[in-house]
């Protein structure tokens, strides 16, 4: 699934929450599997990640239209895409119904990052180079430059 309603919605425990249409064959594998994966595209990726969001999975196998290679996620009953960087592993905690689109809010019980992304053990966005949907404007983005440390930068105010 390519989705652009998403993100992180709890830390304690860590959960993300992702919005999709009822219409779509995810919503119902979602619902049957009480899970989903966040499968996190590097720049160099975005024409697949977008041709995921383009065609159908009801009429097409998108793994192969876009040669991705799916993979057994480790926690869940869902797949991982092995290509991109990065990807989270969730279960279904909530579901929400919200007009158009049904909430899910699903705890992240395991996530996979490629060690290339990783600096010291943690992830380096400027590595890992995720690509940002911004729907106002239909356009995809790059990260931007490293502007500080949270929670310090505005200690000096």
């Amino acid at each position: 699934m390519t989705v652009a309603w998403a993100g992180l919605c709890c830390s304690r425990p860590p959960c993300l929450a992702i919005s999709l249409r009822k219409e779509t064959l995810t919503h119902a594998n979602i619902l049957k599997r009480k899970a989903f994966t966040a499968n996190i595209p590097s720049e160099t990726l975005v024409a697949k990640a977008d041709y995921c969001g383009l065609a159908s999975g009801t009429t097409t196998d998108k793994f192969h239209a876009a040669n991705l290679t799916p993979v057994q996620s480790a926690m869940v009953e869902a797949p991982l895409v092995a290509e991109f960087p990065m990807a989270l592993e969730c279960r279904v905690n909530h579901v929400i119904e919200i007009g158009s689109h049904t909430q899910f809010i699903g705890e992240i019980v395991n996530v996979q990052v490629e060690d290339s992304v990783l600096n010291n053990g943690q992830t380096d966005l400027t590595r890992l180079k995720p690509v940002i949907f911004a729907p106002e404007t239909q356009a995809y983005y790059g990260l931007g430059r490293y502007l500080g440390q949270a929670f310090s930068i505005g200690a000096t105010l």
